[in-house]
């Protein structure tokens, strides 16, 4: 019986030299190093999907990523989400940046609450431009990264307070024009906004868009509701939400913190009582003699079911005034108006992609 051949890069598990491929712990600036290089194997022809391969890869589930700038009107602050961080990436490459990298310089590490904090206060995002000319622009600033303690070693929060920003042009290309006031005066103007191309700034303020709506869209993909029907199930959870007693107390914990709403108990339960017989009434009414007037006179709430989507019925939403609802769904921000613009403008995509079939 031949003995099979031998495999000269087999190493058996009870050899000297075998070593089992373990997770290991690594040090919080070698993921930026690791970062660093997946941003440089990126080609042109990465699509959606290498950036959310990307992002899976060096940010949590529940990540977030906050710039902090000042520019000519003002101190910026954006914050997103997870969702709309790979695409934050994506922008600053389509913006004409052709390398992009991060350097490190005396950064502080400390442990707490499994979690790893990285403070870096010499912090300096690199960024190579290749149009309208070769420029080098450096980023400087303070960097705070929070990663979580496990095996991946993934980053939660990402917060880059930027205070300058620095571009540099090569002498061979200024001596090369030194004779051309036209093109002299073209190299003085600045590319970016502290460090940040229009392509990336115009996506961040888009994002302070598309931020309050991502509760819209993900419930949309889960229920399969229109655009309509999402906007009124989150105003009435987040209504129930601000409505309901605080978990853990008693029942009459707002009559012993509020004794003055006492009195007014009594006429609010004699209200709902008579709606209910009005109610009780019209329901009976109705019955008896058909489709009659008062059963036209339905609100579009009343055909929309959410208790087989799991949740609660809203029809009590149509009863809130246009504050109340403001101040419900983005805490008085009045950009309510901009997101009932989207909203339909998303339902017009949605109604001609289902014409279309594309």
């Amino acid at each position: 019986m031949s003995n099979p051949p031998h495999d000269p890069f087999y190493s058996s598990p009870f050899g000297p030299f075998y070593r089992r491929h373990s997770p290991y712990m690594v040090q919080p600036e070698y993921r930026i190093y690791e970062m660093n290089k997946r941003l440089q194997s990126r080609t042109e022809e990465s699509d959606s999907l290498w950036w959310d391969a990307f992002a899976t890869e060096f940010f949590e589930e529940d990540a977030t990523l906050t710039l902090s700038f000042c520019l000519e009107d003002g101190p910026k602050r954006y914050t997103i989400g997870r969702t709309l961080i790979p695409r934050y990436f994506s922008t600053v490459f389509e913006g004409g940046v052709s390398d992009l990298y991060y350097i490190l310089k005396h950064s502080k590490e400390s442990f707490h609450n499994s979690c790893i904090t990285v403070d870096c206060d010499q912090c300096t995002m690199v960024t190579q431009h290749g149009k309208p000319m070769f420029t080098k622009v450096c980023t400087e600033g303070r960097l705070i990264l929070e990663f979580a303690f496990d095996d991946l070693m993934r980053i939660k929060t990402w917060h880059f307070n930027i205070r300058q920003y620095r571009e540099l042009i090569p002498r061979s290309i200024l001596a090369m024009h030194a004779q051309d006031p036209q093109v002299l005066e073209q190299l003085s103007k600045n590319i970016t906004r502290m460090g940040l191309t229009n392509f990336t700034l115009n996506y961040l303020r888009l994002c302070v868009i598309l931020e309050p709506m991502q509760e819209l869209m993900s419930r949309h993909k889960t229920y399969n509701l229109s655009p309509r029907d999402c906007l009124k199930t989150c105003l009435f959870q987040k209504w129930q939400r601000m409505v309901a007693p605080p978990a853990g107390h008693p029942q009459n914990f707002k009559t012993e913190i509020f004794p003055s709403n006492h009195k007014k108990e009594p006429t609010r339960q004699t209200t709902t009582k008579r709606r209910k017989r009005k109610n009780s009434a019209s329901s009976a009414s109705n019955s008896s003699l058909g489709n009659s007037a008062g059963g036209k006179k339905r609100s579009p709430a009343n055909n929309f079911n959410l208790t087989s989507q799991g949740l609660p019925h809203c029809d009590r939403v149509k009863k809130v005034n246009k504050t109340y609802v403001t101040s419900v769904f983005i805490g008085g921000n009045p950009n309510i108006h901009v997101i009932q613009i989207c909203i339909h403008i998303w339902a017009f995509l949605m109604t001609r992609q289902s014409k279309t079939g594309c």
